[in-house]
């Protein structure tokens, strides 16, 4: 093995702590442990700092999973995890694993009925919650051993909990080991549980460092919710795999989160697209605020940055932007990285152009979640980044263009779906190749780029595909727009050929501070009129097939995920 891999280390602890390639997930976070007892681990302010060491936190894990052993928590079973981002989150989770069990995140912000039906679903043991709920779910209803509240509400702390030593002691948990069930949906249909592995999750953690470097110096900042894969495995998993600290953010709150990088000294942030079009708007919206003149000369300065970057691989916009990116609250960030959904090559340039090293990656939940990752030493703007090592991806019945459903093999990807072999059945090809859904092209240096979803494609009448995404993301720097959903329409039943549409939610904040510098009126025939000139600048740079030919102005907002996705299904 080369001494240059980031999973390089493992080899000390290689037949001492655990056997075989990678180490479970207990494993890999005891090694963390032994190498920097005393950095810290988790932190939050809430409003005061509270921070626990990785010695601290093995020792109330270790407590938490003695609590669950002794409560009749067994091998195999399944423990679900529901809270607010924090410390007790981290500790309910990996207290799970420790005690031997399989760990079910699930989304706080579902409604009971649909944690309800997650909890029937998963067969879960014992459960950890936010103890606002904790009523709502008694262990007796869905034959659990326990439940256990998240919060200093009466009921047992998360942070409090201990117990005797198991006997038998929890069998040690190795790679090919079940270690977490994530569910993609809570919906009272029957959702899909995604069986991820120990294995998985590690193997993927340590190979998606060598496309991106992290330290234990670093800080990462958890805002977006750590159920989801990106969040648990880009955040979390990622963290604690290198002794780094991870600081949990309270609120997706720009204000909020600002403060705690400055508090915190947050290195590593993690986001979703509509995040960082919210922030560069902000920045940019300061830059044109200095007037034509400055702002002119930031925008030229901000070109020769990028160029000096790309080309000789140096980052003159840190010093350059440095007053700018105080007042963003940016100054301590290392590296941005945005995943959860496309992000538009412009918005992935200007972060780069001032000084950023900004970071696009793909994945899916199926995938640990991380397939590619763009090195900020070699990017590719239009890309989603480089295969991770040990990858394959292939594409499926290649168009003329060389474009087609992407299926991909490796370490990372699932066991399949909980109780349901046939769905797993349907995303597997005969030689086991996990199929995306997702359409694109891979480049000569193993680059994936996307075009969309192969089941929101748009077909037109002279049999052109379209792809909603490529369009949705022409309009990520219209401020103006606070969100967009490109879909087809038929206009003709009998040929079934399809149009376009787009509907658009304008930006209440933009259209309130427009109308009060006497720009437009803030009404709705002045907001229709707005958002139908996004639209033609937009149709202008598409190519004719792709243009949107009817548009429809929102009164209220989309419905979105947790992740800050919107639910296309829920579109009427």
């Amino acid at each position: 093995m080369q001494r240059n891999e980031p999973w390089a280390f493992l080899d000390a602890w290689r037949g001492k702590s655990f056997e075989g390639e990678w180490p479970s997930l207990v494993e890999l976070f005891r090694i963390s442990v032994e190498r920097f007892p005393e950095r810290h681990c988790f932190t939050i302010y809430d409003p005061a700092r509270r921070s626990l060491t990785y010695k601290e936190a093995l020792a109330a894990v270790e407590a938490a999973a003695r609590r669950l052993r002794a409560d009749g928590v067994a091998d195999g079973d399944r423990v679900a995890v529901s809270g607010k981002n924090g410390i007790e989150w981290a500790v309910a989770y990996l207290a799970a694993l420790f005690a031997g069990a399989v760990v079910v995140p699930i989304d706080t912000q579902l409604s009971d009925a649909e944690v309800d039906n997650l909890l029937k679903a998963s067969g879960a043991r014992a459960l950890f919650i936010d103890g606002d709920r904790a009523a709502a779910f008694p262990p007796a209803k869905y034959g659990m051993a326990a439940r256990y509240s998240l919060t200093r509400d009466g009921e047992p702390y998360a942070l409090g909990l201990d117990g005797p030593a198991p006997s038998p002691a929890p069998r040690k948990a190795e790679a090919k080991d079940l270690a977490a069930i994530l569910f993609t949906s809570g919906t009272t249909g029957v959702p899909k549980g995604v069986m991820l592995s120990h294995g998985n999750l590690v193997s993927d953690c340590l190979l998606a460092q060598a496309n991106l470097s992290i330290f234990p110096t670093d800080v990462f900042y958890a805002v977006l919710p750590i159920h989801h894969s990106y969040t648990m495995l880009a955040v979390f998993i990622e963290a604690i795999s290198v002794g780094a600290e991870i600081v949990f953010g309270k609120r997706l709150v720009a204000k909020q989160m600002l403060k705690d990088f400055k508090e915190a000294g947050v290195t590593m942030f993690l986001g979703a697209p509509i995040l960082f079009n919210k922030l560069l708007a902000g920045i940019m919206k300061g830059i044109r605020e200095k007037g034509p003149l400055v702002h002119g000369i930031l925008s030229f300065l901000m070109a020769v940055s990028g160029l000096v970057k790309k080309v000789f691989k140096v980052n003159p916009g840190k010093k350059l932007f440095r007053t700018v990116l105080d007042k963003a609250g940016l100054t301590t960030i290392r590296i941005c990285i945005s995943g959860g959904g496309p992000l538009a090559p412009s918005v992935f340039r200007k972060y780069n152009q001032l000084g950023i090293d900004f970071v696009q990656g793909y994945g899916l939940t199926e995938t640990s979640p991380i397939i590619t990752l763009n090195p900020i030493e070699h990017y590719k703007e239009t890309s989603v980044g480089a295969l991770i090592p040990r990858t394959e991806m292939k594409v499926l019945e290649p168009d003329a263009e060389g474009r087609g459903v992407l299926a991909v093999k490796g370490p990372m990807v699932m066991q399949g779906y909980y109780n349901n072999p046939a769905a797993t059945a349907e995303v597997f090809t005969a030689d086991g190749w996990f199929i995306t859904g997702d359409v694109g092209w891979i480049d000569d240096e193993n680059y994936v780029y996307l075009t969309g979803r192969a089941k929101n494609l748009i077909v037109t009448e002279g049999g052109k595909n379209v792809y909603p995404e490529e369009i949705e993301n022409a309009f990520q720097l219209f401020d103006e727009v606070d969100q967009v959903l490109v879909r087809g329409w038929i206009e003709d039943e009998e040929t079934r050929s399809e149009r376009i549409e787009a509907l658009l939610y304008p930006n209440p904040e933009w259209f309130a501070a427009a109308a009060s510098r006497g720009e437009l009126a803030d009404d709705r025939a002045g907001r229709e009129r707005r958002m139908k000139e996004v639209v033609d600048k937009v149709n202008a740079t598409l190519l004719p097939y792709q243009r949107i030919d009817r548009v429809t102005v929102l009164a209220e907002p989309l419905e979105m995920t947790t992740t800050k996705k919107i639910k296309r299904h829920a579109a009427r």
